[in-house]
């Protein structure tokens, strides 16, 4: 496996390289992480994964300063899942002078949920990941879909701009209590994370009850909020969405329950697909 710091040496490494598969990640990474990369292996060669840690999504009070960087153990790791190439450039390789020029995605889609409560958090998303296309040019671009909200903008982003990559979601990997693997879980005590896995249990309940025919999804939305609440978290929302585009569904449509809450300085984030249609035979 190479590692590679400058955008030059990966292209010239790349060149003629074929179908290149790509995994953007920030790095402290976990078995999710190494799903994202097998998971690319199956539809292109060379596999590369990004190790970056973005300025330009953090908010000023976020923690962008403190975040984990462990560029040698994600090598390791990436190199057991069979990556290729690490690309881990630093800011002045990506941003060699103000990044001025930024990608606005469409507020209707990124500025609810994630973006109502981290404001112009996908316009750093977009511009990183932009940039980072142009430096790999993947044919193949594989997202964890944990980052549900994420995963829409970016594929709507490639679609918008022509870009012929093909954007895979991956299923998220859970631990065997049903908690979300994420690099933020660091954050959590002991005894906070024998809790976390409550977030997906209420999305569970909050699944049930619309499988059941509960059509009243503001009141199902507010019951999970404040069964969080008593049991100490601080959620920021719950949503039952339309799962295409996020948006209000309708009687017919296929659904995404989105959730996002603090638990002490960890916040977490999760989501849960409930399907309404009959699958097509």
């Amino acid at each position: 496996m190479q590692v590679v710091h400058r955008i030059a040496e990966l292209r010239d490494i790349l060149h003629g390289a074929g179908r290149a598969a790509f995994v953007p990640t920030m790095g402290n990474l976990h078995a999710g992480h190494e799903s994202l990369v097998r998971r690319a292996a199956e539809f292109g060669s060379p596999v590369v994964a990004s190790i970056f840690v973005n300025r330009l999504q953090f908010a000023p009070q976020e923690d962008f300063e403190r975040y984990p960087r462990t560029l040698s153990r994600d090598c390791r790791l990436l190199e057991h899942a069979g990556c290729d190439i690490v690309f881990a450039p630093d800011e002045q390789e990506l941003y060699p002078e103000p990044q001025v020029y930024r990608v606005q995605p469409p507020p209707r889609l990124a500025d609810i949920l994630e973006g109502h409560f981290r404001p112009g958090f996908f316009v750093g998303v977009c511009t990183v990941v932009l940039k980072l296309f142009n430096a790999v040019q993947p044919r193949v671009a594989v997202f964890g879909k944990k980052d549900y909200q994420q995963w829409l903008v970016i594929r709507g982003m490639v679609g918008q701009f022509g870009l012929p990559i093909e954007v895979v979601g991956v299923e998220t990997v859970r631990a065997a209590s049903g908690l979300a693997l994420s690099s933020r879980n660091g954050y959590l005590s002991e005894s906070q994370r024998a809790e976390a896995p409550q977030l997906q249990r209420e999305l569970q309940n909050v699944a049930q009850a619309v499988r059941a025919g509960r059509g009243d999804f503001p009141a199902l939305e507010a019951r999970a909020k404040s069964a969080l609440e008593a049991r100490g978290w601080s959620p920021e929302y719950v949503a039952i969405r339309r799962g295409s585009d996020l948006e209000p569904p309708l009687p017919d449509d296929d659904l995404v329950i989105v959730a996002a809450a603090k638990l002490g300085d960890a916040r977490l984030i999760d989501n849960l697909e409930v399907a309404r249609r009959p699958a097509e035979t």
